[in-house]
């Protein structure tokens, strides 16, 4: 089994294949492409990457590359983990939203449309040249924003599935409250891509018993506190969000905090500066500790269970059910048939089917459709540009929503991101 990793030169690279190291019993790597145009990265992850593989005697090759169409030639599925524009790009994503007080952050906001854009042309270029590639090839995006991505790729056609690693973050947290094996967990996870909530937390699968109301009850300070929210706030709601709804639920106290200290793109671009530093140890055969601050905790495992489901026989097969990012089909039906939503689906050869959902209460439906509303007009705007569309896009979001915030956005997003957009 071939794979392909674009974006290869990543920090959070090692990470990845340290889950192949350890699963590869799972997902049976024979050849490991690491793609990325940053040579000098690109080396000392590569290095790294085969003292792991070595170490935990996986007997796969790993060949680094800065050739998009020979790294992808005869994969069997390819993985997106692209930054168009690198920390430098995100460090203005989080910094002038601030200028007209809305939240800066880089996947939410006028900070995530400005991703979207800067993103959504290049990762569709990508997607083309592995269809003429192998047209056969599974494409399985990490990219953020990673719903309105997703939504790109399947509209133009894409054999393409969007993953996160929130939910599965949940699942270990709550296994390790409940003291079962996370495999236990099972999450009724409703809503889009960094716009989430566990409404039911049960135990051996969709039809066990539901412990959310127990977690709350013997757990409810620690869990809010990971979320940064006041506890009052799960237990008046019986459900626990993700930690991306604090932007929403809590925003102007974020605008607060986020004026008052360092950026997280500068804690990363410095993180990232002293990882490469280590990765360049030849003595290092191990992902170090210091890449849990980075970010993407357990992505590595769900990246391995999604690519064996969607491989099928070639591994042992992963999860049957999963939380991707998928289209909608009916699933939700206050919202369009294509919109990509983040749930549970059942995973196989064939792609993602998401499982039944119970009625979703207004509260979370209307966040919800407007929030896919947002991402309709943002797609369309990366797909077509145009001042007029980026506006229209950032007056739908709801964190921002007044026309002076949204010109104001506008003027900013263009003018940082010129050089990342065609049209501008």
């Amino acid at each position: 089994m071939k794979l392909a990793v674009v974006g290869g030169g990543s920090t959070y690279t090692p990470e990845l294949i340290d889950g192949f190291a350890r699963l590869r019993d799972t997902l049976p790597i024979s050849e490991l492409v690491l793609v990325d145009p940053a040579a000098d990265r690109l080396e000392l992850v590569g290095g790294l990457a085969r003292r792991i593989f070595a170490k935990q005697w996986h007997p796969g090759t790993i060949v680094t590359t800065s050739d998009l169409d020979a790294g992808v030639a005869g994969a069997d599925a390819v993985l997106l983990q692209l930054r168009v524009g690198g920390q430098a790009a995100r460090l203005g994503d989080e910094t002038w939203p601030l200028e007209c007080g809305c939240v800066g952050q880089e996947t939410t906001g006028a900070g995530g449309l400005a991703k979207a854009l800067r993103t959504v042309p290049v990762v569709l270029d990508i997607a083309e040249r592995v269809r003429r590639a192998n047209p056969d090839a599974w494409i399985i995006d990490f990219t953020n924003p990673v719903g309105i991505v997703t939504r790109a790729l399947l509209q133009a056609g894409h054999k393409a599935i969007g993953l996160c690693n929130v939910a599965i973050g949940f699942q270990r947290k709550f296994a390790k409250l409940l003291e079962v094996a996370p495999s236990a967990v099972h999450l009724e996870h409703i809503g889009l891509n960094h716009l989430t909530w566990e409404r039911s937390v049960r135990l051996g699968g969709p039809d066990g018993e539901n412990v959310l109301p127990r977690l709350i009850t013997e757990h409810g300070d620690a869990i809010a506190d990971d979320l940064r929210l006041p506890r009052r706030v799960l237990d008046t709601l019986g459900v626990v969000p993700s930690y991306y709804l604090r932007y929403f639920y809590a925003h102007d106290e974020v605008v607060r905090e986020l004026g008052t200290k360092p950026s997280r793109a500068a804690e990363v671009a410095e993180m990232e500066a002293r990882l490469l530093e280590m990765y360049g140890d030849p003595a290092l055969d191990e992902k170090p500790e210091l890449l849990a601050r980075r970010g993407g905790a357990f992505y590595s495992e769900a990246a391995v269970d999604l690519a064996a489901s969607l491989l099928g026989d070639a591994g042992s097969g992963g999860s049957p059910v999963q939380v991707v990012n998928t289209y909608n089909n009916g699933t939700l039906p206050f919202l369009a048939d294509d919109a990509v939503i983040e749930v549970q689906a059942r995973i196989d050869a064939c792609g993602a089917k998401p499982l039944p959902v119970a009625e979703v209460d207004p509260l979370y439906a209307g966040l919800i459709a407007n929030v896919s509303a947002y991402e309709d007009l943002a797609l369309h705007a990366a797909l077509h540009g145009g001042r007029d569309r980026v506006y229209k896009a950032l007056l739908a979001h709801p964190l921002i929503g007044q026309y002076e915030y949204a010109e104001g956005l506008t003027d900013r997003l263009i003018a940082h991101n010129r050089e990342h957009l065609a049209w501008a």
